[in-house]
């Protein structure tokens, strides 16, 4: 056995290091073949038959709905989109060049200041539950004022006859969406909305192992996820097609990048060596609209590039490069995107944060010390 301690071993990044247990997500599938799942649930199976509700759900029961169960939580979820009227004022007087997802950290915090619960104590699962359940309409709506209120336009108040996905779209853009584009808005809620121990994941998880509450969690998970490395990567895709412009450019640019040696980003995944499962069924969705739009412009830019980098570099498309795009279609301006993706993952990060404080371990890793070996404090005289 070798003589090394595990005190010595280093794993940058923390990868392939197993920090938790977890009954809520798979990123190797089944046998470990590759793949996603949700409790057990492959993805490819809730994106053809559960809705966003269903599969918040899950995250947040641990088991998918019945009808009467669907019912009451659609209510529930219905009855809660409405923010206090303090954060819509807020809202009116953050400048308007602050990030959307530094509005969205901030609304989280202001949101958790009026929850009727917010002295639970923070193992209280019950109360953790209906918390997330809360937070998750407000979230929609918090992004939504902003968004309107940052273009100076009027407020769209949520609507009780629509679904959380129509009604997030149509208090953005003022109308209600088509079915298609309805349908293709949710699924890509239901492929944002869990992925394991990610970055963000890990923060809100981190933050909770101390026994601080569901919403602090949430917060350093919005702050995590605002990085151009993780969430923000949605937006940076969409950056690489403005530049290529006009799919007669879409060859050559991309052949002068890989020449380059530029960084393409929607393209390859920490876990998912051989293709992101996400990618391929929003690709079909991003086709359908660009097909109802009547402008499949982006969809002629988009391919070129994706098969040179897969072929070239074997770097598969992931989730962010699709979703750029499907969400141009809808309308939604590209600072938004990366709330959007919140406004799905606030389901797994509640989840995880439920999970950990019912199995808590206080996170405490170690680091390796590369620093000056031991030295004496000399005189301040001596100190140059």
């Amino acid at each position: 056995m070798s003589a090394e301690t595990v005190e010595d071993r280093y794993f940058p990044g923390l990868e392939g290091v197993i920090a938790n247990e977890t009954s809520i997500a798979n990123v190797e599938g089944q046998n470990g073949n590759g793949g996603l799942e949700y409790r057990g649930y492959r993805i490819e199976d809730l994106a053809e038959h559960a809705s966003f509700e269903e599969t918040a759900y899950l995250m947040l029961h641990g088991e998918l709905p019945g009808r009467a169960q669907l019912r009451e939580f659609e209510a529930r979820l219905r009855n809660s989109r409405l923010i206090p009227e303090p954060l819509t004022e807020l809202l009116r007087t953050i400048p308007a060049s602050i990030h959307p997802m530094d509005v969205l950290r901030t609304s989280v915090s202001v949101i958790s200041h009026f929850d009727p619960e917010v002295a639970a104590p923070p193992t209280d699962h019950a109360a953790n539950v209906r918390k997330a359940e809360r937070v998750l309409a407000k979230m929609a709506t918090a992004v939504a004022y902003r968004e309107r209120i940052s273009k100076g336009l009027t407020l769209v108040p949520p609507r009780d006859d629509l679904d959380h996905s129509a009604n997030f779209l149509n208090m953005v853009n003022g109308r209600v969406p088509s079915e298609t584009m309805r349908k293709a808005f949710d699924l890509s809620l239901v492929l944002y909305t869990e992925h394991e121990l990610n970055a963000s994941t890990f923060a809100a998880r981190v933050t909770v192992s101390t026994l601080s509450d569901l919403y602090s969690g949430l917060v350093s998970a919005i702050g995590t996820l605002k990085g151009s490395l993780h969430g923000g990567a949605n937006e940076e895709a969409w950056k690489v097609l403005e530049k290529v412009g006009a799919p007669e450019n879409a060859e050559a640019w991309i052949a002068d990048a890989l020449v380059r040696k530029e960084r393409i980003m929607g393209f390859g995944h920490r876990v998912y060596k051989t293709g992101d499962p996400r990618a391929r069924i929003l690709k079909r969705h991003c086709q359908m609209l660009a097909h109802e739009i009547g402008d499949d412009r982006w969809e002629r830019i988009a391919e070129p590039i994706e098969r040179a980098v897969t072929e070239q570099k074997h770097l598969p498309p992931n989730v962010d490069w699709p979703s750029a795009r499907l969400y141009h279609y809808m309308g939604l301006d590209i600072e938004i995107y990366t709330p959007i993706f919140a406004l799905a993952r606030v389901a797994g990060w509640s989840a995880h944060i439920i999970e950990q404080l019912e199995h808590n371990r206080l996170m405490r890793p170690r680091a390796r010390y590369i620093g000056p070996p031991n030295r004496v404090v000399p005189p301040i005289e001596a100190r140059g």
